[in-house]
C-alpha cells in the first residue's frame, strides 16, 4: 500500500514514515501545501495523511478541497493541532475522510487508516480473504489453510495489495507504484523476482495457483 505524508514539521514526518514503513507501507513525504497538491493529484496513492498548518499558497483543508474538486477519491486523513469541534466539522467539510488531533498516539492513527482502507467486498472481519489464503493487516500474518507462511515486509505488502485488488488484474507499473517508494532501487524485473519469491512460498509448497499471470496484462490473485 502506498501513503503520502503532507507533514512540515520533520521530526513527526520522520516518526510517521518510519511507523508506516514498518506496517509494510511506501511512503512519500512532503513538507508544503503546494507538493501535497502536486503529489495528490498526479501520483495514485491507497491513503493521504495531511496537515492541516501546511506552508506555501495552501493549507491542508484547501489541499484536500482542491484534490475532493479535481475527483480524487483518495482517503485522506487530516491532523491537526486544532481539536475544536468547530475545526473537526470544516476539516470533515473540506471533504477529509477522517480527522485526528494532534499529539496522537500512533497505534491510533494506524487503526484510523486501516478502518479507511477497508473494503466489505475484501474483508472476513480484519482478514483479506481469497480462497484459502488470508491475510491480517494487522497481525502481519498470511495463512494458506491454516498454514502459517512466513513472509518479508516487501512480500507482504506485495500480497497485500493484490488481494486488496482481488478479482482484478494488477499491472506491473501498479504494482511498483503502490508497493515501492521513489526512492526504491527498483530494477526491471524486481515485480517479476518478488512474484517467484510469494510463488515459492505458497503457491509450490501447496501444489495450488494462487497467483496468476496473465501475460502482457499483470498479476492477479485466484479467487
Amino acid at each position: 500500500m502506498r501513503a503520502l505524508i503532507a507533514e512540515d514539521e520533520p521530526k513527526i514526518a520522520k516518526s510517521l514514515k518510519k511507523g508506516l514503513i514498518a506496517e509494510t507501507f511506501s511512503v512519500d513525504v512532503v513538507e508544503d501545501g503546494d507538493s501535497a497538491l502536486s503529489y495528490g493529484r498526479s501520483e495514485e496513492y491507497d491513503i493521504i495523511i495531511l496537515d492541516w498548518m501546511l506552508p506555501g499558497s495552501m493549507d491542508g483543508q484547501a489541499v484536500c478541497e482542491a484534490l475532493r474538486s479535481e475527483g480524487v477519491k483518495t482517503p485522506i486523513l487530516m491532523l491537526t493541532a486544532r481539536d475544536s469541534t468547530e475545526h473537526k466539522v470544516a476539516g470533515l467539510n473540506s471533504g477529509a475522510d477522517d480527522y485526528l488531533a494532534k499529539p496522537f498516539a500512533f497505534d491510533e492513527l494506524i487503526a484510523r487508516l486501516y478502518a479507511l482502507l477497508r473494503r466489505p467486498r475484501n474483508l472476513l472481519g480484519k482478514a483479506l480473504i481469497a480462497g484459502d489464503l488470508s491475510l491480517d493487516p494487522i497481525t502481519k500474518t498470511v495463512n494458506y489453510k491454516e498454514n502459517l507462511i512466513d513472509l518479508t515486509a516487501k512480500e507482504f505488502a506485495l500480497l497485500e495489495y493484490l488481494m486488496r485488488r482481488s478479482g482484478s488484474i494488477v499491472s506491473k507499473d501498479d504494482l511498483i507504484s503502490h508497493v515501492w517508494s521513489d526512492d526504491d532501487d527498483v530494477l526491471p524485473n524486481t515485480v517479476e523476482v518478488y512474484i517467484g519469491y510469494l510463488r515459492n512460498k505458497i503457491d509450490r509448497p501447496f501444489n495450488t495457483d494462487v497467483i496468476i499471470t496473465k501475460r502482457g496484462f499483470g498479476y492477479h490473485i485466484q479467487q
